[in-house]
């Protein structure tokens, strides 16, 4: 997700080459490109009603309930940036899609693609990190694999998470529910988990140290359920792609437009300088650790 970022916001080319035959680093920066690919590659070959939903989660009924599933692949670089790692990441960003359906996240399944030459130090802390976040969550870490690859095929650690959540009847936030006249909430500062792996991979300086926001955003998702309920239209953690794409995605599966108030956004002072300074706007920046909720 952080390196998908990467790739579309500054580090390539912020103005893609016309698609060819070949996949572009675009089409991973949860934009255009990346809803495109999904839209002709993949959806043709694997039709089914909870994918096409396009939710964070898929929810799917088993025995007679309703449970939500998530899947997601990690890849950034540097591996341990400032404000966490991509163990805490792996594990946050997973949980999260789950509690943006209204889910709570009770089960963990963890795939690590390894690279020969990984300091075995760094993987302590990664999965340290990793378990950390998984107690600090809820959820049990239950099964999982371990692959072993040649050096200089992979940035050190990849990893692939999927998370399985309970559904409650009464609080189903979902992508195709906005409404005309709700208000949209942003629950924090936007921009600092991409600006702070990007300062760290390209080594740049600023006058403050950004750091990720990486977060569990259980709590958060609880404590709007506790004081609103259902009246929570959708919720999105805007990652890939940052707050842009993801009031786009919500826009376009609710059939509504969205009016946004950029003064009122908030963009810290040293993320917005950063991105002023880059050439880079915000709003489409990754964030780890806040959400945007759309409400009456």
């Amino acid at each position: 997700m952080g390196s998908d970022l990467l790739a579309s916001a500054g580090i390539a080319c912020p103005v893609p080459y016309p698609v060819g035959d070949r996949i572009q680093l675009g089409h991973g920066s949860g934009g255009k490109l990346s809803a495109a690919l999904l839209r002709e590659r993949f959806l043709p070959r694997f039709t089914d009603p909870a994918l096409e939903a396009l939710g964070d989660a898929a929810v799917v009924p088993v025995s007679g309930a309703e449970i939500a599933v998530s899947t997601d692949t990690f890849v950034v670089q540097p591996l341990e940036f400032p404000g966490g790692n991509i163990g805490s990441l792996a594990v946050h960003g997973t949980v999260n899609d789950l509690a943006m359906m209204g889910a709570h996240p009770r089960y963990l399944s963890a795939g690590f693609v390894l690279e020969e030459g990984l300091p075995l130090a760094v993987l302590d802390r990664v999965l340290e990190a990793m378990a950390t976040a998984a107690r600090a969550s809820g959820v049990r870490v239950i099964t999982g694999d371990t692959k072993v690859i040649e050096r200089g095929k992979a940035d050190g650690i990849f990893i692939n998470t999927t998370g399985i959540g309970l559904l409650d009847s009464d609080f189903r936030p979902a992508p195709n529910r906005a409404g005309i006249g709700d208000a949209v909430i942003v629950s924090g500062p936007i921009g600092r988990h991409g600006m702070a792996i990007m300062a760290a991979r390209e080594g740049l300086a600023f006058d403050t140290d950004i750091t990720s926001d990486t977060a569990c955003l259980i709590p958060l998702v609880e404590r709007l359920r506790g004081a609103v309920g259902g009246e929570v239209h959708a919720l999105r953690d805007p990652t890939r792609g940052g707050v842009a794409s993801a009031l786009t995605e919500i826009a376009t599966a609710s059939g509504v437009g969205v009016l946004l108030d950029e003064a009122a956004l908030p963009v810290p002072a040293d993320v917005g300088a950063a991105c002023e300074m880059l050439g880079l706007d915000p709003l489409y920046v990754a964030n780890e650790g806040i959400l945007v909720a759309f409400v009456p």
